[in-house]
């Protein structure tokens, strides 16, 4: 029996929610990641070997198009070509094509995904007037159109978009999608056009005066003392394992804090430590 194609429609399409691959049949899948991402996948074997290709975001390739494309890809299957290595043509790939496929390329580097969740809303968001300009036509104007809202605004988002932008291009580039200089380069380029990026706008935080710090401390102890009477797991006793993190219970967020003070601890070893780094039978003499 034949495989159903088309099982998918346009307003599906745009309302599915559930992360995972839904089939259009042929091998033509929407995969949504579980931040929400919706790109078009086809999936195939070559020489035995599960092979994917990727044919853009939902929210820029159409159901329609993503058929054709698919049909194009069952097409070179047919023929005994293996349609990854086919190149598409460079009239009508999009910026936010190539975005998706940078991001494809570079998830496996990335050891936590608020990496990927990052680039991909920075890329889908603040850079959606690119999304659907042929890659080959991006000018500097339209670079700018995207950063200079952010530029005094959001300065850090600001930077790191158009070096995201930068590299989107540059892989444009390398892949024969586009040619000339690239009009997201900051050294040479937009830095004679846009203003310094201003660092730390925020300033920092106030420091405490050494002669505020008893009241302080008397006053984390309080809290740590209020937490321990309303979290049960805070205060019941436990027995101590050598590899426990010390500070596990929210509760001991105030406890924590004063470790830190006491030995002026970076906050990343504080909230790491555990039980065997610390030498109980010497407290104990």
């Amino acid at each position: 029996m034949a495989r159903k194609i088309n099982r998918l429609n346009a307003q599906a399409v745009g309302t599915i929610t559930k992360h995972g691959r839904h089939a259009d049949g042929g091998g033509l899948y929407l995969s949504i990641s579980p931040n929400g991402g919706r790109r078009w996948v086809f999936l195939f074997r070559w020489h035995g070997k599960p092979t994917e290709i990727g044919f853009g975001s939902a929210r820029d390739v159409t159901l329609a198009r993503a058929r054709e494309l698919g049909a194009q890809a069952r097409a070179k299957l047919a023929e005994g070509i293996n349609p990854k290595d086919v190149r598409r043509p460079t009239e009508g790939v999009t910026f936010g094509e190539c975005a998706d496929r940078v991001i494809e390329a570079i998830r496996p580097s990335w050891r936590n995904s608020k990496h990927a969740a990052q680039w991909e809303m920075t890329l889908r968001d603040y850079a959606a007037a690119l999304r659907r300009l042929p890659v080959d036509k991006i000018t500097t104007d339209d670079v700018l159109s995207v950063l200079k809202p952010l530029w005094n605004e959001k300065p850090e988002t600001a930077f790191r978009l158009r070096g995201r932008i930068e590299r989107v291009l540059d892989a444009a580039k390398s892949q024969g999608l586009r040619s000339g200089e690239n009009p997201a380069r900051w050294r040479g380029h937009l830095d004679q056009i846009l203003p310094k990026r201003q660092r730390l706008t925020r300033g920092h935080h106030a420091a405490m005066g050494y002669n505020g710090l008893p009241a302080f401390i008397a006053d984390l102890q309080e809290r740590q003392a209020t937490a321990a009477r309303g979290d049960a797991a805070a205060s019941a006793p436990f027995r101590l394992r050598r590899g426990d993190p010390v500070f596990r219970h929210p509760g001991h967020s105030a406890l924590a804090l004063e470790f830190a003070i006491l030995t002026a601890a970076r906050s990343g070893e504080v909230l790491g430590a555990s039980w065997d780094e610390f030498d109980l039978d010497r407290l104990r003499q």
